[in-house]
């Protein structure tokens, strides 16, 4: 990943930052919801944030803060691909059903902690070519 980025105004990179923050902060909803039972109200917001997502990347392009964009739809396609490949197994046995989402689940939050951590700290997502 090149080390050069486009400068941004002030008001540009204050606004993707709210944005990004704001988008953060909904997935991070979505996955500690996914962690407790009965707490499922996470597929709306996670619409909500990808549709913010999809919608301000156009504003990153050539930022650190695209990065950060492509991190979050690549968690969120990545991880519907992987509750839709493993919702057989609720269908077959509740345990491994249930042990495959938390794992998913994890996975998840743990993506969307280093995301925020990197963005609070101004830094972008290394993300492998």
């Amino acid at each position: 990943m090149s080390d050069e980025f486009r400068e941004l105004d002030v008001q540009t990179l204050n606004g993707l930052n709210a944005w990004g923050t704001v988008s953060y902060i909904l997935h991070l909803v979505v996955a500690v919801a996914a962690l407790i039972p009965g707490a499922q109200m996470g597929p709306l917001l996670l619409v909500v944030a990808l549709v913010i997502d999809l919608v301000k990347r156009g504003d990153a392009e050539g930022t650190w803060h695209a990065s950060h964009f492509r991190w979050r739809i690549r968690t969120v396609i990545i991880a519907a691909l992987l509750y839709l490949i493993t919702a057989p197994l609720w269908l077959l046995l509740f345990l491994p059903g249930w042990l495959a989402w938390l794992a998913i689940s994890i996975w998840f939050l743990y993506r969307i902690i280093s995301g925020m951590v990197r963005l609070n700290k101004g830094l972008p997502m290394e993300i492998p070519a």
